[in-house]
């Protein structure tokens, strides 16, 4: 057990030594006086035009979080779907146990007001 730990703790320490190695050569790697035309801000290679920090609204984020929860959920279906023919009874209630808590999920978004666009 002592061998398992310690190939973790190799692993852990090589991986903290390789990312300090990265960040040091490339601190010395660095332009020292980087060019104004570098420094200056743009889009897609072109001048912005009006102000450049535009604040959104918190509604796109939270459409963008919810998709993302459920799509990452959703896509356990999958494996379950194409085993589902040699599954017996047992898969098939926790599967509608997952179903049932996402359905939970989106009850709970949708009385919180979640997906109102305003």
């Amino acid at each position: 057990m002592a061998k398992q730990f310690g190939t973790l703790f190799l692993f852990l320490a090589g991986g903290f030594v390789l990312s300090l190695i990265i960040v040091f050569v490339n601190w010395i790697l660095r332009p020292r006086n980087p060019n104004v035309a570098k420094s200056r801000t743009y889009e897609c290679g072109l001048e912005t035009e009006g102000p450049t920090w535009v604040q959104f609204k918190i509604s796109y984020y939270l459409y963008a979080l919810i998709f993302v929860v459920f799509d990452v959920e959703v896509v356990f279906l999958y494996p379950w779907a194409a085993a589902f023919k040699n599954a017996g009874l047992l898969p098939f209630v926790e599967m509608a146990i997952f179903i049932g808590v996402l359905a939970l999920g989106i009850w709970f978004a949708w009385k919180k007001g979640a997906f109102e666009w305003n």
